[in-house]
């Protein structure tokens, strides 16, 4: 889905919302991302796009494999 589709989905999504208190925490969470220091978004922004490229590409553990690796490493 390219990004222009995303922002009419995600318009519709909104429209369809009946409460306000949630559109509250969306006009405010959209405030907060709009001031939010341009370097910092800009890292999140990376480590999310790698994060969706590792998804893509099959590079991600089950739950269960992560635990055992966590285990491994703290040496429980």
């Amino acid at each position: 889905m390219d990004l222009q589709s995303k922002k009419l989905h995600f318009i519709e999504e909104v429209l369809a919302i009946s409460n306000e208190e949630l559109i509250d925490k969306l006009e405010s969470l959209l405030k907060k991302e709009q001031k939010l220091d341009p370097t910092l978004k800009e890292k999140l922004t990376a480590r999310a796009l790698k994060a969706e490229e590792d998804i893509n590409a099959g590079r991600v553990f089950t739950r269960e494999e992560a635990e055992v690796k966590l285990k491994e490493r703290l040496d429980l």
